[in-house]
């Protein structure tokens, strides 16, 4: 039996389109695949530990929107006060979930991030350079290639973790 692609899928409309159309679409599809994992959980549920490291699907959640926070307004087009986080502490923090932390709060953080850094993308080409601190410089096109690695690297972990949950299984 044949199966079918959804025809309706970003990645599956730009399969034609240019550089920029596929890399957003790409990025936009992980985006949205991470966001389902975590939607019709409870907070306890998506707070929950399921393997020995502190991973969690809220906590994936949380670290996306630091990730996204990080590599496009940080980088790109910093406002007074921001500061590009690169410690070990900031990564484990950026996981960490606590009490304030509900489902509908992350999944709101997190889509007003990927919003802002789909607006600052925008206004660049894909060959616009930007100082790293510590890659020394990065180009658009390089941020929206590492977004899309790490994006799609949780959500692979959030399927799993999900599946954990409650036995939900599939990416749509």
């Amino acid at each position: 039996m044949e199966q079918t692609i959804d025809p309706t899928l970003g990645p599956v409309l730009a399969r034609t389109g240019d550089e920029r159309a596929v890399l957003d679409s790409f990025l936009d599809f992980h985006r949205a695949v991470v966001l389902r994992k975590l939607r019709g959980l409870s907070d306890a549920e998506a707070a929950r530990r399921l393997v020995p490291s502190t991973t969690t699907l809220a906590g994936l959640v949380k670290h996306l929107t630091l990730v996204e926070r990080n590599w496009f307004p940080t980088l790109l087009a910093p406002e007074p006060g921001d500061v590009y986080l690169t410690s070990e502490q900031d990564a484990v923090a950026s996981f960490t979930v606590d009490e304030l932390d509900t489902v509908e709060g992350l999944v709101e953080a997190y889509e007003r991030a990927c919003a802002r850094s789909r607006s600052v993308a925008a206004r660049f080409d894909l060959d616009h350079v930007v100082p790293h601190p510590q890659l020394g410089e990065v180009s658009l096109r390089w941020i929206l290639v590492h977004l899309i690695e790490e994006t799609a690297r949780h959500a692979g972990h959030a399927d799993i973790l999900r599946e954990l949950t409650d036995g939900a299984t599939g990416a749509v």
